[in-house]
């Protein structure tokens, strides 16, 4: 056997270096090097594929679909893309008291009432596990669980027992006895994930690894650890409320940035199935800087409100702040605004808010903010019963967004009367009674919405 020799891997990107140095020559990223020792293995390294490599025709190989498993949750199996696959890894990341331990707890249980699941935690002990279980009403009559952060040991649970679903909390506490490290440093996650990849591959049994986040809400350990996986998944939570939002970020059999809607009760972790009428709760009175919009989330529609303030600037320089949304968009839109329709606001602090701590990151939302700013800085409100969406170019045109008459659609079921859309995106025919304006550029809107009033009707939402 080759005497070990040690390497330094990078935190980011995965880059191996002979030696250290203060920057990742690949990524340029500094002081991301941590060292790891490697060498020869006595056994041969068996592939993802878990089986001798072969050539062969494309078009002579089975194209059969596996049958997925489904977790018991709609909102889950929606962001998963349909189900579980066998042989594949999730990843589930999140904050702190995000709910994932919780989730994955309430799917164990429900799966394991028709398949073998086993359920390996590293951070908690079996009885603190048990009185989670019990304060969430989980029935874990058939439930296998263990505590062991051991690779090797877990490796030989998954072939005693064959498990449809293994579930390991967390990737970050996990420990290969052939690699230098403590568990969670780079080489450990590194060696741990790849370990259990394989493993999936080879029994086809999906795995589940729960990771931490940093304080900049990245996923800790080596980047290279969301290429290896197959589904990557963040669970946020807004501050002080008890929704949170799965996200897909990446997703071999799915849609990616598909969204997953829940509440966190008592009972754990609960779907919400329409969550438009969650992020949409507005006010009773009306006021100036609201306005609705349709975002485009994974394959469905989702109502949300958008808020601008508009004020004087105290002194100093203008500020340009976005939750939820680009800021260097909002800074261009403000800078269209002034170009194409003489609509100063260099004096002006400007802030903007998506509510509901939902993030949007398309574009249909750019016409919505741009008249949510103009109705702050104006101080008129916007008709309570008006949607808008469309994306904003730079020479001031109103550009065609995807899936506009499934969000005009979508609209008129929560009582939406009149919109402004891209005249691209005008319906063929009418929408349940809903006024829908066409414009082509910034003025037209302007103008569209000039005309409309803002007297609240009955029907509004």
């Amino acid at each position: 056997m080759a005497k070990p020799q040690s390497v330094y891997v990078c935190s980011d990107c995965g880059a191996e270096h002979t030696r250290w140095q203060g920057r990742c020559s690949v990524c340029g990223e500094w002081n991301v090097l941590s060292r790891m020792t490697v060498g020869s293995r006595a056994e041969p390294v068996v592939g993802y594929s878990g089986s001798a490599a072969e050539v062969m025709s494309l078009g002579d190989v089975r194209a059969e679909e596996a049958d997925r498993l489904g977790t018991g949750f709609g909102e889950l199996d929606r962001v998963l893309g349909g189900g579980l696959v066998p042989g594949s890894v999730v990843l589930i990341g999140g904050d702190p008291g995000a709910g994932k331990s919780t989730l994955l707890l309430q799917v164990c249980a429900r799966m394991a009432a028709r398949s073998a699941v086993l359920y390996v935690t590293g951070e908690e002990s079996l009885q603190q596990l048990a009185l989670r279980a019990e304060r969430l009403g989980l029935d874990g009559g058939r439930l296998q669980v263990a505590a062991e952060t051991r690779v090797e040991v877990i490796a030989g649970l998954i072939e005693d027992r064959k498990p449809a679903l293994l579930v390991l909390d967390s990737v970050q506490v996990l420990q290969l006895s052939s690699v230098d490290g403590t568990p969670g440093s780079v080489s450990q996650v590194r060696e741990a994930a790849s370990y259990f990849t394989r493993l999936a591959k080879q029994t086809s049994t999906v795995v589940v690894l729960v990771g931490h986040v940093t304080k900049e809400g990245n996923l800790a350990g080596p980047k290279v650890l969301e290429h290896m996986i197959d589904c990557f998944l963040m669970l946020d939570s807004a501050g002080g409320s008890r929704f949170r939002t799965l996200r897909g970020v990446k997703n071999r059999f799915g849609a990616v940035n598909e969204l997953g809607v829940f509440a966190m009760t008592e009972q754990g972790m609960k779907p919400v199935a329409n969550p438009s009428a969650i992020f949409l709760q507005r006010g009773d009175v009306d006021a100036p800087g609201s306005v609705a919009t349709v975002a485009w989330e994974g394959t469905r529609p989702l109502l949300v409100e958008l808020q601008a303030l508009v004020d004087q600037v105290q002194g100093g320089y203008a500020r340009r702040v976005a939750v939820g949304l680009d800021q260097q968009r909002l800074a261009m839109h403000l800078a269209v605004l002034h170009r194409h329709c003489g609509i100063q606001l260099a004096d002006q602090d400007v802030f903007a808010n998506v509510v509901g701590g939902v993030r949007l990151s398309e574009t249909g939302g750019d016409l919505a903010l741009l008249l949510a700013v103009l109705s702050s800085f104006r101080d008129k409100p916007l008709p309570r019963d008006l949607i808008v969406f469309g994306e904003l170019g730079l020479t001031g045109e109103v550009r065609p967004v995807a899936n506009g008459q499934e969000r005009l659609r979508e609209a008129g079921k929560h009582g939406f009367r009149r919109a402004v859309v891209p005249f691209a995106n005008r319906p063929n025919q009418a929408i349940g009674g809903m006024a829908v304006h066409p414009v082509k550029n910034l003025s037209g809107a302007l103008d569209a919405v000039a005309g409309m009033d803002s007297q609240r009707r009955p029907e509004a939402p």
